[in-house]
């Protein structure tokens, strides 16, 4: 129940309700009974287990209802814990469609009036997050917890700042004296990843990194396991012996079988005397040789290497067996070694680190700031330690509903059990016993996945055995109201096999799902989708890397074939009797990671839908600073604030914003000098010499766009930190109208939405006390370096797209197509990541990469945990699905394993069974003639299978898997693959080579193409298609002179739409009477005429219409007089025949007020105006329906310019005439 993994959101997916569904259902549900029971059984306390759509937040809401029905509490009085805010929010709009459905259904008069109460009650019930509970008990007793009164909860970002000038203040005082522990991480060089270019971070982020673990964790006070009888010295020298040892091997000269083996050889003897020459004749320091060895070991790949043939160096008679066998003995032995040192360094982190987390308390407690571990302790010790609150809070409250319990953490387990005890004494929560009927629990042991944010399944059945115990019920909830029966057919199959219950707890019983739906006639359920290529064009062999890019290849083309294509219908939730086409917005990508320590794993994914125009979303993905405009954006930054980085200027004028060609780049650096944009801002382009002729220079239209592109930026440059940085940002954007642009880009929403985002971030930054325009611009850099920042989140609900996101952020959601992705991604790393003790208060983690000695105690049990976890995360995502689960396999060779291999029961045929479908020679209903092989042709190995019948390539079709269900193999040549991506210059193979000279000779013919293009563009875009005048401005150059671009020359207007003549158009002029001493004037006193005369009531009394004006007289801030003034002209106005006329609705008169009108005028001119007043009169004495158009005016002396405005009045009258079609007639009201 973590505030940070917000993802009930139903704009990605849907939030299941099922409480009508189950009402509806007519024949009794396998587990009627069960949820009778908790409706009806109020005087119990229940612990509920649910199995995925089973409806647990609808049990929940029902029992709260029966509760309010019975009489048996107050909402008031209630507490409900949910996952986050928006399933608190879904909780109270579900409760009050349940309780307002239960007052109408209610015949009972008393029964009535307590649903009535509850619904008043529902904006004060405690319905939320644990930390929005615990938030409001702290703010109730702030002294008593020894929290600021006025505290806040810090957001992610400012926790993350205040943490960082905690780390910044105790790392500049230990950098005097670093602690052994530290002094050792301080001596180790970055480490480059393998296939990158570039480098982790170095040390100090590494002890940052420590810093921000033990502070998330400091709850858990326990330290780490050390041993007295480790000597790091003596350890170090063993390792350098061993070293020596295996680097005297480097004489040998290797046959070229084992040449592997003796560059290894030959690299540690390098070392080894590098590492000696630093030491000048001394012994190398313990610190140095430990770096030395770690970048040894990291290198893992080169330790196993096993060579060929019996001679390593013949002419010495040295075997490869001797060799590599001593290889592998003292490769083994500095492992040993190398994880004892690291345990030991581990330990001593842990302890050396804590003043820089006291340091981050001591800063949050200066600032009157809670982050969510505080609001956990202060609550639990406030609770726990504090007798008289502690009965007072169990005395309010009398029912506690606890939803997604699987997800509970030990604090909030702590807190719950002993708000809920019986006994107000008790301060153990391990000894509560919970009040009768006061504690209803719901969870899923099965989706408890977690870990990583301080959840443990353990924890959970540890307190449900306890309770259970205690005479608390544990009942289940089977009925799934979410998948058809094909996809709860696999999910059984699969799970009931790999989740077995666990002694210690660490894997829950498998619950299966029961049917509650129908599937949908004409179209499969469940698909293995293979993936096409599967062997590596390099050296032939099945090739993981190969699988992965084929496999997001495959599935953009499924899914565009499946929306576009196929005609299947889908359900929606709440509806599953209620069959829909098929959209994008009903599928769902589901990855358990969507970034890996090397790159975005999703971007292959993305690349596939935008090559197809599929539209999509990435929800959640850490891929944001690598988004080429996000980039472009950050370059732009850079030349602002470094106008003297000459590659930020250059990136910034090649980039996407600006888009200069090189040539004309390097044509204005040749011709001024410089590309410096202070130097340009001030040149005088026509004065500038040729440097190589000393003639004039004649500045092209590319060299003085190119100068304002630079002036900007020293624009900009100089105002940075006169501005908000939000106000800067936003304003190179206007100046490159990157608005307009970026919606042209493919995922032209997702990329403008991803440069906002940069705003935001910005006037984020500055709320949280953020210093600088320059700081700005290193935090992002710093987010960039890191890998941090999620996409910008565009989609709202109904939006087509799409989703794209992990696991973790899609669990409590359900959508109709489901397709697992990244399939070849581990199922559980080799090293587990922690080792959790609770009832010691330990938790225990790598720091700084070492790995703590509790972890290496407890390797095989916590490894065990991680695949037991790791498999109910693959049961979360299958789950999600709705009507169709689409599962990823290969079709030749073994199984493919990974993070979904859980599944692999369901979706591979029996052995034997590859090439025999069932309806073979038969097309599947709803799905197109499938072919003969599940790899492509090209793919396919040309040798046999060696293996068997297993070994054979799958034949597409319908397959009975070995589970026994049933599962549609698909042929992916029916689709159009291998669609080359549309990116940007940051994903092109640029410096690929070409050797015919074929992809250049036509990239030339294409760029002159493009050039010759773009200039007839350029031009056609600097002529404007029209030019927009105001009706004043219009009218002022009539009256003034005449008008040469008129037809005739002569300013003059062309007559009525009907032939009549100017002087039988003219508008009439009426003055209505002025008080005789005088009035206000001036344009606050004509705006508020005008503002009041627009907003009154043609028909309002005299009351009504000061209302107005004395409203409109606020807002413009108007003297007394002028108000005053105002009410008699408005009164004058109504009072005048012809507002009497534009008043009388009923006589088939239609008035209109403050109309926007527009007039194209033959050369091509737009006139834009805005009309005070026109109204029809459907027929008259003297014809037909004609219009009036009636202009306001309130000048202190008015015949000076009434030319000026009886002309106005004309150009409102042919805008009219134009657009109705039919006569109108001008009024000039002078007030």
């Amino acid at each position: 129940m973590t505030e940070q993994l917000d993802a009930l959101d139903p704009a990605f997916g849907s939030v299941p309700g099922y409480l009508s569904l189950e009402r509806q259902h007519e024949t009794p549900l396998a587990d009627d009974d069960v949820r009778r029971r908790i409706r009806e059984d109020l005087d119990a306390s229940l612990f509920v287990e649910a199995a995925a759509g089973a409806g647990k937040t609808t049990a929940l809401v029902s029992r709260i209802v029966s509760l309010v029905g019975a009489g048996r509490g107050e909402l008031q009085n209630m507490v409900a814990v949910t996952y986050t805010h928006r399933a608190a929010g879904e909780m109270k709009l579900r409760l009050r469609r349940d309780i307002e459905e239960a007052r109408i259904a209610s015949i009972d008069p008393e029964v009535s009036d307590r649903f009535v109460r509850a619904i008043r009650q529902l904006e004060v019930a405690r319905i939320g997050t644990i930390h929005s509970v615990c938030a409001d008990l702290l703010r109730e007793r702030p002294l008593e917890a020894g929290v600021d009164p006025l505290f806040r909860m810090s957001a992610d970002s400012e926790a993350s700042r205040l943490l960082d000038q905690a780390f910044d203040s105790w790392f500049q005082e230990v950098l005097r004296d670093p602690p052994a522990g530290v002094r050792r991480v301080l001596g180790r060089r970055p480490r480059r990843l393998p296939g990158s270019a570039w480098r982790l971070e170095g040390p100090r982020q590494e002890l940052q990194d420590a810093v921000r673990k033990l502070s998330e964790h400091r709850d858990f006070s326990s330290p780490w396991q050390r041993s007295a009888a480790f000597d790091y010295p003596a350890t170090m020298d063993r390792v350098l012996e061993l070293l020596h040892e295996l680097s005297d091997f480097a004489d040998l000269k290797p046959r070229y079988s084992n040449r592997h083996i003796g560059a290894l050889l030959t690299d540690v003897r390098g070392r080894v005397k590098e590492l000696e020459a630093r030491g000048a004749g001394r012994s190398p320091a313990p610190e140095s040789i430990e770096t030395m060895t770690r970048e040894l070991l990291w290198e893992g790949k080169k330790w196993d290497r096993r060579g060929h043939g019996k001679w390593f160096d013949e002419a010495k008679s040295r075997t490869l067996e001797e060799v590599k066998g001593r290889r592998d003995e003292i490769h083994e032995e500095l492992v040993r070694l190398m994880e004892a040192a690291e345990a030991d360094l581990a330990a001593l982190l842990r302890e050396e680190l804590r003043p820089a987390v006291d340091a981050y308390e001591e800063l949050k407690s200066r600032e009157g700031v809670l982050d969510f571990v505080d609001l956990l302790l202060k609550t639990r010790n406030l609770i726990r330690d504090d007798a008289l609150i502690r009965s007072d809070l169990q005395a309010r409250f009398t029912h506690y509903f606890v939803d997604e319990f699987q997800d509970t953490d030990p604090l909030q387990a702590e807190i719950l059990l002993l708000l809920t005890a019986d006994d107000p004494e008790e301060t153990d929560a391990r000894r509560v016993t919970p009040a009768s009927g006061k504690l209803f629990v719901v969870g899923d042991p099965k989706q408890s996945i977690y870990s990583f944010r301080r959840a443990d399944v353990r924890i959970y059945e540890e307190i449900k055995g306890r309770l259970s115990r205690c005479g608390m019920h544990v009942v289940q909830l089977s009925t799934s109201f979410r998948s058809v029966p094909a996809i709860q057919g696999v999910v059984n199959a699969s799970f009931s096999e790999a989740i077995q219950r666990a002694e210690d707890g660490s894997q829950p019983a498998y619950v299966s799902l029961e049917k509650f739906r129908e599937g949908t006639e004409g179209q499969p359920a469940a698909i293995a989708l293979p993936a096409p290529h599967i062997y590596s064009e390099k050296w032939g062999g099945r090739a993981l890397y190969t699988i992965s890019a084929s496999y997001a290849d495959a599935v953009g083309a499924f899914v565009r074939w499946l929306v576009e294509e196929s005609g299947w219908k889908v359900t929606e939730p709440g509806r599953p009797d209620r069959l829909v086409d098929l959209r994008y917005r009903h599928v769902c990508i589901l990855s358990r990671r969507l970034q890996s320590q090397y790159a975005e794993v999703m971007r292959p994914y993305v690349q596939a839908f935008e090559s197809r125009e599929v539209p999509h979303v990435l929800v959640g993905g850490k891929g944001f600073h690598d988004r080429e405009e996000v980039l472009a954006l950050r370059n732009a930054l850079q030349a602002i604030e470094w106008p003297d980085d000459a590659l930020s200027v250059y990136a910034t004028l090649k980039g996407p914003f600006l888009s200069f060609t090189d040539s004309q780049i390097l044509a204005f650096r040749h011709r001024y000098g410089s590309l410096h944009p202070l130097a340009v801002a001030g040149m005088d382009l026509e004065q500038r010499e040729d440097p190589e002729t000393s003639d004039p220079v004649d500045p092209s239209a590319d060299d003085r766009d190119l100068a304002d592109a630079l002036s900007m930026l020293a624009s900009l440059h100089r105002g940075r930190n006169r501005h908000p940085i939000a106000h800067t940002i936003s304003q190179f954007l206007s100046a490159v109208r990157a608005h307009a642009g970026l919606a042209n880009w493919r995922a032209g929403e997702q990329v403008l939405a991803n440069c906002l985002r940069v705003v935001d971030r910005a006037r984020a930054f500055e709320k949280d006390g953020g210093t600088s325009f320059r700081a700005f611009v290193e935090l992002l850099e710093d987010e960039a370096s890191r890998g941090e920042g999620e996409e910008a989140p565009i989609v709202e609900e109904g939006t087509e797209g799409v989703r794209i996101m992990s696991v973790h952020k899609a669990k409590g959601l359900e959508f109709p197509v489901v397709i697992l992705a990244d399939p070849t991604n581990r199922l559980t790393f080799s090293n587990p990541s922690r080792y959790v003790d609770p009832e010691r208060r330990l938790w225990a983690e790598p720091l700084c990469g070492a790995v703590p000695q509790d972890v290496l105690d407890h390797q095989e049990d916590e490894a065990a945990h991680d695949r037991a976890e790791a498999v109910r995360v693959t049961y979360v995502a299958a789950t999600r699905a709705r009507d169709l689960l689409v599962l990823p396999a290969v079709g030749e060779g073994d199984e493919l394993t990974g993070w979904a291999e859980s599944l692999n029961p369901a979706i591979y045929p029996r052995s034997g069974a590859r090439r025999s479908p069932a309806l073979e020679g038969e097309q599947l209903p709803g799905c197109p003639p499938l072919g003969d092989q599940s790899v492509l042709a090209a793919q396919r190995r040309a040798d046999p299978p060696p293996g068997g019948p297993d070994d054979i390539a799958v034949k597409p079709g319908l397959h009975r898997s070995r589970a026994g269900t049933e599962v549609v193999w698909w042929d992916p040549s029916v689709f159009e693959l291998d669609v080359a991506p549309a990116t940007g210059l940051r994903e092109q193979e640029i410096l690929a080579a070409d050797e015919d000279e074929l992809v250049s000779t036509a990239g030339v013919q294409a760029y002159e193409e493009w050039r010759e293009t773009r200039r007839t563009t350029t031009e056609a875009g600097a002529r404007p298609e029209a030019t927009l005048v105001t009706v004043r401005a219009m009218a002022a150059r009539r009256t003034q002179g005449p008008d040469l671009s008129a037809p005739d020359g002569n300013g003059r207007p062309p007559e009525a739409a009907d032939g009549r003549s100017r002087e039988a158009t003219a508008p009439e002029v009426r003055h209505l009477p002025r008080p005789d001493g005088g009035r206000p004037s001036g344009a606050r006193f004509g705006e508020l005429v005008h503002r009041s005369l627009a907003a009154v009531d043609l028909t309002a009394p005299p009351n009504d219409i000061r209302n107005v004006v004395d409203l409109q007289a606020r807002l413009l801030g108007a003297q007394p007089e002028e108000s005053a003034a105002a009410r008699i002209a408005v009164e004058h106005v109504l009072a005048d025949p012809l507002l009497i006329r534009a008043a009388s609705h009923g006589d088939g008169v239609t008035a209109y007020r403050e109309v926007p009108v527009f007039l194209r005028e033959e050369n091509g001119e737009i006139v834009e105006g805005v009309v005070d007043l026109t109204f029809r009169e459907s027929g008259s004495t003297e014809g037909g329906a004609h219009w009036t158009v009636v202009e306001f005016k309130t000048d202190y002396e008015v015949e000076g310019a009434l030319p000026l405005y009886m002309e106005q009045v004309a150009i409102y009258v042919r805008a009219i005439e134009k657009a109705v079609g039919e006569e109108a007639r001008g009024v000039l009201l002078v007030i």
